[in-house]
């Protein structure tokens, strides 16, 4: 099942004060960036951040779930998408911890 726009806009609302967030469709579903970096991902309606340590201390004890067959576990944000501060926060920290994106190589 595919995420409903309305839901994407929603959460990009809810996350302020962070830098720039964008979310660009990919198969169906969504990625989250922030500074051009990959942070989150929307699948099936539900909200998935990148795991990182300190993002993992800030939360206490999140749920871990693969967004789609084959991925990595990633946390599961439901609880708290109404919390504007705390996911902003979240996102920050993650952000902030996951490595900076590499160009690209073009083949030759």
């Amino acid at each position: 099942m595919a995420s409903k726009q309305t839901y994407v806009d929603f959460v990009l609302e809810q996350i302020q004060n962070v830098g720039p967030i964008s979310a660009k469709k990919m198969f169906g579903e969504y990625g989250l960036y922030c500074d051009s970096i990959l942070f989150g991902l929307i699948c099936d309606n539900h909200l998935f951040i990148k795991p990182t340590t300190k993002g993992r201390e800030f939360i206490g004890n999140p749920t871990e779930l693969p967004p789609y067959d084959g991925a990595k576990p990633s946390f599961l944000i439901d609880d708290k998408l109404e919390d504007s501060q705390w996911l902003s926060n979240l996102v920050r920290i993650t952000v902030d911890n996951l490595p900076e994106t590499k160009p690209k190589k073009r083949k030759k």
